[in-house]
């Protein structure tokens, strides 16, 4: 295969229309928004790449610089995204291209020590050492089962429909706060939060707008918000069906959550409940009376690549002690090929190059789909993708690599 790396360049102000239509091209949408001819605010023209051929361009990338939630601790992330290859260049060395030259940069730079994206198709990215670290749970159900257990503690706090004015400041306070403690939650600054908020009609795919709660305590504490959207039906005997979609839920307490999740179902009218973006082990399941009753359909969301395994390792915490030696496998990225000696406990990490035999023997996909917490490394072990050489050290290294939060991301990009 062809390599490209020296050919890509940054997209400009010039090129950036070309730039944006050929993504919409690839993914077979016509473009829209307010962003076809100047880009987004959260744009980040100088960390994209483009393959043109003429004036046309052929294939794109681009990185955004955000901060994510580790066990323990935070870590700047690139959050790869607008990648495409046109059809005709496809098979021929591009994507990979790309993915080398976007690590090899970050490697050299010393800049983010992970990468992180959604995969528009599952089988690509595992071939350039991502693996997906995150779950979305696709929770749904008939509202008719669906009622939370009645020696639940609601407190004494109130559910108040506000205005996206209102929901916003105490949103994003409570937002920061939580996310510090849920492994690959995103930092969300101004721009990120315009981008969450915006809410054009074309998007809305037969749904109402969205409507904002809050839970706020007697004394006047906002403790827990939500956002949802609901689409009207009924069924031909006039009967009523329409549709609950959750965007959001979140509370700093249980009372405050519980009294949430009592609001949202028993919205009037709604017979189908969908969360699609929920955590895979969201706690609402513990909440209702009839948990068989919620469904799920969980999916791969949030994939990771350790960049700089060493970095990467140190940035995180671990909840019980480790001192093991990993061989860790990277045909891709041959700076993470080899022995690493990796010290931690739940104030802090080591990780460097060893002599020493190795404990275990790794994939760097493994490395990355345990890296949040969120997947044991024993699974990995049981499917191939982990070598145990010291008897003992998998029980170790599934111990210390777990996390008593799971991880999840609500942050597309």
């Amino acid at each position: 295969m062809a390599d490209f790396t020296a050919q890509l360049r940054p997209a400009t102000l010039e090129t950036y229309a070309a730039f944006w239509r050929s993504i919409f091209e690839v993914f077979g949408d016509d473009p829209s928004g307010p962003f076809q001819e100047e880009p987004a605010p959260i744009a980040e023209l100088d960390r994209s790449l483009g393959l043109w051929e003429g004036d046309r361009v052929v294939a794109t990338a681009g990185i955004y610089s955000l901060e994510m939630t580790v066990p323990g601790g935070v870590v700047p992330c690139a959050g790869v995204t607008w990648i495409t290859v046109s059809p005709t260049h496809r098979r021929q060395g591009v994507l990979t291209s790309i993915m080398r030259r976007q690590l090899t940069d970050l490697h050299e730079q010393q800049r983010e020590p992970v990468a992180g994206l959604w995969a528009a198709e599952y089988p690509i990215y595992g071939h350039y050492g991502y693996a997906p670290a995150t779950w979305r749970g696709g929770l749904s159900g008939s509202s008719a089962r669906l009622a939370v257990r009645k020696d639940v503690e609601a407190g004494k706090g109130r559910v108040t429909l506000v205005t996206e004015d209102e929901y916003r400041p105490a949103a994003v306070a409570l937002y920061d706060a939580i996310r510090r403690e849920v492994p690959g939650s995103m930092a969300r600054d101004d721009r990120w939060w315009d981008r969450t908020l915006r809410d054009p009609k074309e998007d809305r795919n037969g749904y109402t707008a969205r409507r904002y709660v809050l839970h706020t305590e007697p004394d006047g504490e906002v403790t827990g918000y939500a956002a949802y959207r609901v689409k009207s039906s009924w069924t031909d005997s006039s009967e009523p069906d329409s549709t609950l979609s959750i965007e959001d839920v979140r509370a700093v307490t249980t009372p405050a959550y519980a009294a949430l999740w009592q609001y949202l179902l028993s919205i009037d009218l709604v017979r189908h409940v969908r969360y699609p973006m929920a955590a895979d082990d969201d706690p609402v399941r513990h909440l209702l009376a009839d948990a068989r009753s919620l469904h799920s359909s969980p999916v791969d969301a949030l994939w990771l690549r350790l960049v700089d395994v060493d970095r990467a390792l140190e940035a995180r915490r671990y909840p019980a002690p480790i001192d093991l030696v990993l061989e860790v496998r990277d045909r891709f990225c041959p700076w993470n090929e080899g022995r690493w000696r990796l010290t931690g406990h739940p104030s802090g990490a080591r990780c460097r190059r060893t002599d020493r035999d190795p404990d275990l023997v790794v994939d760097v996909e493994a490395l990355a789909a345990a890296y949040l917490g969120g997947v044991s490394l024993a699974t990995l072990l049981a499917a191939g993708r982990v070598e145990e050489v010291s008897p003992g050290a998998i029980t170790l290294a599934a111990t210390a690599f777990g996390w008593p939060v799971s991880p999840w991301c609500a942050e597309e990009f």
